[in-house]
């Protein structure tokens, strides 16, 4: 009954997406565009982001190795977003070599969770930062609310949007990451724009509820 379990996150998925009013602040992802980045959202905002790409999308989405991530990777896969698998706990040089090889060769988008799989919640990790820096993407920040939704109890606080309210996708400016950059500035920096990114998106209704 496994194989049913990603099926069923994409019936969840479809449903939220077509129920619920959605508008997007800020330059969102567009078919043909030349530039590459480095796409980022938090672990528990992961639900509603293929909305941000679209069938064919030139990228890989970083999902853990871990059971959850086989779920979530299979799903993705099903609504045309293709994967890499590794963390910062499982496969990760791996899954670094491979994402820059997707970038150099070809020319590929990336997206990742910079606080994923295990946290700390709604912290940017060095690791986020070493990717940037070998890759030469910008960061980009990506952060969905909606006006009803709820929060379950998991170290991440998975945030589940209500169907037939309104949601907002807000995509922050681009963070430019050199090569020699200083990591731990580079991350504040990144850390500064995400957290920038989920208050203008968590404020967007008056009746957001608090966190």
């Amino acid at each position: 009954m496994i194989w049913l379990v990603p099926r069923l996150i994409k019936l969840i998925y479809l449903f939220l997406l077509h129920s619920i009013r959605w508008q997007v602040i800020g330059n969102a992802y567009q078919p043909g565009q030349p530039e590459r980045y480095l796409y980022a959202f938090w672990h528990a905002r992961m639900l509603m982001m293929p909305r941000t790409s679209c069938k064919n999308w030139p990228g890989y989405m970083l999902i853990s190795e871990h059971r959850d991530g086989g779920f979530i990777s299979d799903t993705m896969n099903m609504l045309g977003i293709p994967t890499i698998r590794g963390s910062s706990t499982r496969g990760g040089v791996k899954a670094m070599r491979n994402m820059i090889k997707a970038v150099k060769e070809e020319h590929k988008h990336l997206c990742i969770t910079p606080d994923g799989p295990n946290g700390p919640r709604e912290t940017v990790k060095k690791g986020t930062m070493r990717l940037a820096m070998k890759t030469g993407l910008p960061f980009v920040p990506i952060c969905y609310a909606t006006k009803r939704h709820w929060r379950i109890n998991s170290w991440d606080r998975f945030y589940i949007p209500q169907p037939f309210t309104r949601g907002v996708f807000v995509f922050g400016d681009p963070v430019p990451v050199a090569p020699d950059d200083d990591i731990e500035a580079a991350r504040s920096r990144a850390q500064q724009a995400m957290d920038a990114a989920q208050q203008r998106a968590d404020s967007y209704f008056s009746c957001t509820k608090k966190k």
